[in-house]
């Protein structure tokens, strides 16, 4: 009985290569809301450790605040928005556009979570899906870049390095 749990347990993640997809953790978020994303990096480029990962903040996130990791060096670059976004009142035009965790050492056989909050405002469309590009790059010049967004009629399987992505749903 336990060859057959542990053997399950193997095909049902070798049938899955989403498994080796840097994802983020809560897969759906209510516009109008604040959202904690956890990007999941399962793995380093083709057997290199990690060593940078960079995250896009899409336009209409807002508000964003990373969480330091130790053993590893945050950075936020900040730009204008392509609009002004009401935040709880205040008009917000611009602020971090990109955030980068580097100097780190993420060995290629472990996993590890990069963490950012930021605001979903009401000028997202809910039912649509939302993704976050996520560069990662790696010892020895590798880069894995997840930033393919799936056209009309497609889905993130239909590609070899899908951007992440959270589903919005309606403002509660």
């Amino acid at each position: 009985m336990k060859f057959r749990s542990v053997a399950a347990l193997v095909a049902a993640f070798t049938a899955a290569p989403a498994f080796a997809h840097v994802t983020l953790e809560t897969q759906s978020a209510p516009v109008g809301s604040t959202y904690k994303a956890v990007a999941r990096v399962p793995h380093g480029c083709k057997g290199a450790a990690t060593i940078k990962v960079r995250v896009q903040i899409p336009e209409g996130v807002i508000a964003i605040k990373p969480m330091p990791k130790a053993g590893w060096t945050l950075e936020t670059v900040k730009g204008k928005y392509e609009k002004s976004y009401d935040y709880y009142g205040t008009p917000t035009s611009e602020g971090v556009r990109e955030v980068v965790w580097s100097g780190g050492k993420l060995l290629d056989e472990h996993y590890d979570e990069f963490v950012f909050r930021g605001y979903l405002t009401t000028d997202l469309k809910p039912d649509t899906t939302l993704y976050v590009p996520i560069v990662q790059e790696c010892e020895g010049g590798g880069v894995e870049r997840w930033i393919e967004i799936p056209a009309a009629g497609k889905v993130s399987d239909d590609y070899k390095f899908p951007a992440p992505g959270v589903k919005l749903t309606p403002k509660k």
